[in-house]
């Protein structure tokens, strides 16, 4: 990779359409892959950016319905639900040695995704950010944080190193970590109990851990005893405290979703954490009520 970049972002949408803003200011080629309609917007009006930690600005970018040329790196900013439609917007032949970047949730993506394309460039990431759009190619980013890890465990080092260095200069915190299952169940260890019971009670991340503390700790508990029997990390203690010192109005996406009536990524992150849970005989029954009622709401799969 070259110190200037071309970088496309499928599915410019909060996390997507925060990344390929950044990082078109900071002065890298982006193509964003959309459907026509916020395709024709992002190429007549760029991408407008509010934000507290970044600030406001609008960034040109370009836009296609479809990956038509080699890139340096395509970041994959969907959402489960929309995955398998999505891809085909990046034809693996196309992509070729480029990386692809999945900012994906849950754990059980990154082997779907070698299946399609080169597993050695395949190189999963994590975001800890609030990012909104509000309009096609309108981001609100309401954290006062974005904080990026990059991993890949077949992908060469210096391609990793290339694109982090990129993100960083951008804006985003970005580290490179060399165990890939620690990076990924590190953010569920985070995202689940947050996102679950969110959704669940419909209340935003301060009210949580006030009036419902003892199920938040409790599902904390129950998924990093999940995490470390994969080989991740497990401190309920850090996360608890990762917990106390966000903002109390902050929101998990699949909140925003529910709130919106969108399809929930529920079987990308509750029924991945069941099945991780029954593979390795971790009992998890906060975990399972909180599934199976999200479930029932939503008349969804969340389970096994």
């Amino acid at each position: 990779m070259a110190n200037e970049l071309t970088v496309a972002v499928l599915g410019p949408g909060g996390v997507g359409g925060l990344l390929a803003a950044l990082l078109s200011r900071s002065g890298h080629r982006v193509i964003c892959l959309s459907g026509e309609k916020t395709a024709e917007a992002l190429r007549t009006d760029g991408i407008r950016v509010r934000s507290d930690r970044f600030g406001d600005f609008t960034a040109p970018v370009e836009a296609d319905t479809e990956l038509r040329e080699p890139v340096d790196a395509c970041l994959v900013t969907v959402k489960h639900t929309a995955l398998d439609a999505a891809l085909a917007r990046v034809p693996a032949p196309v992509l070729s040695g480029g990386l692809l970047v999945p900012f994906l949730n849950g754990v059980e993506h990154p082997a779907a995704l070698r299946a399609r394309y080169r597993p050695d460039r395949v190189a999963p990431a994590v975001i800890r950010v609030e990012s909104t759009r509000v309009a096609p190619g309108v981001i609100e980013h309401g954290s006062p944080f974005a904080e990026i890890d990059l991993t890949g465990t077949d992908v060469p080092r210096p391609r990793l190193d290339a694109l982090a260095e990129a993100f960083a200069a951008a804006g985003p915190a970005t580290r490179v970590l060399e165990d890939e299952t620690a990076a990924l169940w590190a953010k569920m260890s985070f995202l689940a109990p947050f996102a679950l019971l969110t959704t669940r009670y419909g209340l935003p991340l301060g009210d949580v851990r006030t009036q419902h503390r003892d199920e938040l700790t409790a599902l904390v508990e129950e998924t990093a005893a999940i995490s470390q029997a994969c080989g991740g990390p497990a401190d309920p203690a850090q996360a608890l405290a990762r917990y106390d010192a966000f903002p109390p109005s902050m929101k998990s996406s699949m909140q925003r979703d529910a709130e919106a009536g969108r399809p929930l990524e529920l079987e990308a992150i509750g029924g991945a954490l069941l099945r991780a849970a029954e593979r390795h005989g971790v009992p998890a029954p906060v975990a399972a009520r909180v599934v199976g009622e999200l479930t029932d709401r939503s008349g969804g799969e969340g389970g096994r």
